[in-house]
């Protein structure tokens, strides 16, 4: 289990804070557009809060379930309750990263891995969470795989 926090004002509005039913469903259906595989996938919203239940396929899916709950205007903390799927290899470590004002993906680039050049690493971490490497914005959550 973990516990990912977000900023509250950053992100996509899907639905009005106080709607947590509805907003759990939302959240639900974009994790299921973006082509993340968590079986039997549960997501509760309570109040600011997500708790998200079910088997991610791997721990790449797990975190984008966990980001792109995140990364939802009003939310401020993700629940991972997800059940570890057995796996043969030993998982990749990913750090997680906050964009600040101002950054770009060349910028966190070269302050993560010494070469801005290496910024397509962080895009496709990312897909398809992100359309463009243009188009990230301020308290917006990033995976950063080593």
């Amino acid at each position: 289990m973990g516990i990912l926090d977000f900023v509250k004002d950053a992100g996509e509005k899907l639905a009005e804070m106080g709607e947590d039913a509805a907003l759990a469903k939302k959240i639900q259906e974009k994790i299921g557009t973006h082509g993340v595989k968590v079986k039997d996938l549960q997501v509760a919203v309570i109040n600011d809060r997500v708790i998200l239940k079910g088997t991610p396929a791997t721990d790449e899916d797990r975190e984008k379930a966990m980001l792109i709950a995140g990364n939802v205007k009003g939310i401020i903390r993700v629940t991972d309750e997800m059940t570890a799927m057995a796996m043969k290899d030993k998982p990749a470590k990913t750090r997680f990263h906050t964009v600040a004002k101002g950054e770009t993906l060349s910028a966190i680039s070269k302050q993560v891995y010494g070469d801005s050049t290496q910024f397509n690493k962080i895009y496709e971490a990312n897909r398809p969470m992100l359309n463009h490497p243009d188009k990230i914005y301020p308290g917006q959550v990033l995976r950063i795989p080593e």
